[in-house]
């Protein structure tokens, strides 16, 4: 039996789960009466958020702060990084965006991070019953094992127990778990205190023997098999998720279909999420241009590097595409960097996100963007078209108007201050519109009158939740599954 407070959730691999069940322990254990803080100390990842005092962070440890009933805050993921080259990644450092890095340059910085992890750590230790510590990737990278501050050293610094994450529906289950102990330093395997096997489908009965194998080879107790799920709905890490999207092709025949453009620096994903629970919607992802003509209105989402993006659109046919469609009088609507590609032009002359000093815009809106090295990230309230919201901006970009299009966004307030600002284009035939603010459809007033302008004839129910309300509920139902499928007794929990 362990009296341990900190409980580390770590994988044999990238894309097990491990975030979805440390959401789930913050919510088990913050039901149980207990203060629980998440903890990622190194996060890599494009889907980010906002805390309310404006820092940003990875987009899971704020849904695991919110499993947790607690307030995001950037202690809980001190350094994330967002990639935006196959080399470089913007370096985030306790919510504050310090400088670009490659991979060298990161690793140079491990002591000088791996200290601003562990003091993230001791401040929240200090002020909470429990912590759920995630870990990235798999934690047994035997090339990366002495320049790693997310797994088993930041496990050692908090004295957590440790459960060991494997995803059977990846295959060779069995090799992924002895395997990944194999090639462990005794002092770190010793931590392990109980394997999870994840995204199981089939009869469990099968796979009893497997579990008296594991446990006989290991010494280690199989905590439990997780069955696959497809029906509770948890904000996804990063973009390994949108394969499962549907096509244009297969929606449903009557469907209003929306169509998403899948960026190669896709950003903040999940903005589209309660989209695709609209009765009579189906939110598809498009794999080329002439996939448009099978959608209603098209969404032109966020971007890690637009420049790039940009240069991307252009080159593979997507620009003329949306002229065409847009000329045609379909909606096309833009968030944050779709937004500013919808413009003349984007400028970054201090070449922030690469050699790209300009590059020409797709021209739907009359306005330029310029990118600076000062990041905005706000909470930031609304109103839009009679109705209001809140949602969350992180950018580099200023965007200024070329023209007459109407800025159709009111803000109400940032990061809880009363201002009175606007945000994004409308363009003079008003089918073509851009924001700044992510988060946008999370509100139901907001979500009914983009529907509506977008051409849906239909109206979500009274009853229809999205936004926290939505989240809460699935993060409910979640703790139900993990709890009904392992046994965390049996590590003394």
């Amino acid at each position: 039996m362990s009296d341990r407070r900190s409980i580390a959730v770590l994988g044999t691999a990238s894309d097990v789960g491990k975030s979805v069940i440390a959401t789930a322990l913050c919510r088990y254990f913050s039901a149980r009466g207990e203060q629980v803080a998440p903890f990622k100390a190194q996060n890599m990842s494009n889907n980010a958020g906002v805390t309310p005092d404006g820092r940003e962070i990875g987009r899971a440890q704020i849904v695991q702060a919110e499993a947790a009933f607690q307030i995001p805050h950037a202690d809980m993921n001190p350094v994330l990084l967002k990639p935006n080259s196959d080399t470089g990644s913007q370096l985030v450092v306790l919510g504050k965006a310090v400088t670009h890095a490659s991979a060298r340059d990161y690793y140079r910085k491990k002591d000088e991070l791996y200290a601003v992890a562990c003091q993230a750590y001791d401040r929240l230790s200090a002020a909470h019953d429990r912590i759920v510590l995630e870990g990235a990737g798999s934690c047994a990278e035997v090339n990366l094992m002495d320049r790693d501050i997310v797994n088993f050293p930041m496990a050692a610094h908090a004295d957590a127990d440790v459960i060991l994450v494997a995803d059977i529906h990846k295959g060779g289950v069995f090799a992924q778990i002895v395997g990944t102990l194999a090639i462990l330093p005794p002092q770190f395997s010793a931590r392990i205190k109980g394997i999870v096997i994840n995204r199981f489908r089939g009869d469990f009965s099968l796979f009893a023997s497997g579990t008296e194998w594991i446990e006989a080879k290991t010494g280690i107790p199989v905590l439990g098999v997780l069955p696959w799920f497809t029906d509770i709905h948890i904000d996804d890490e990063d973009s390994l998720s949108l394969s499962p999207m549907k096509r244009p092709e297969q929606a449903e025949k009557d469907a209003f279909v929306i169509g998403v453009i899948p960026l190669p620096h896709l950003a903040n994903f999940t903005d589209v999420s309660p989209l695709s629970r609209v009765n009579g919607v189906e939110l598809v992802y498009l794999a080329a241009p002439s996939d448009m003509d099978l959608c209603h209105t098209v969404i032109l989402p966020g971007s890690k590097n637009v420049l790039h993006d940009l240069n991307w659109i252009h080159a593979t046919g997507w620009s003329k595409a949306l002229l065409t469609a847009a000329d045609a009088g379909k909606p096309i609507f833009g968030i944050c960097g779709g937004y500013q590609m919808l413009g003349k032009r984007v400028s970054d002359p201090d070449q922030l996100e690469g050699r790209h000093q300009q590059v020409d815009g797709i021209g739907l809106l009359q306005m330029e963007t310029v990118l600076e090295a000062d990041k905005i990230t706000t909470i930031t309230d609304f109103e839009w078209n009679g109705g209001s919201g809140q949602g969350y901006e992180i950018h580099m970009g200023r965007s200024r108007a070329l023209g007459d299009d109407h800025q159709p966004v009111r803000i109400t307030a940032r990061n809880g201050k009363p201002v009175s600002d606007t945000d994004g284009m409308r363009s003079s035939c008003g089918r073509v519109m851009g924001t700044y603010i992510h988060g946008f459809w999370d509100n139901p007033d907001i979500l009914d009158r983009y529907l509506t302008w977008a051409g849906f004839h239909g109206k979500t129910p009274e009853t229809f939740l999205c936004g926290l309300a939505y989240r809460h509920q699935q993060y409910d139902r979640l703790a139900d599954w993990l709890t009904t499928h392992i046994d965390l007794s049996r590590m003394g929990c």
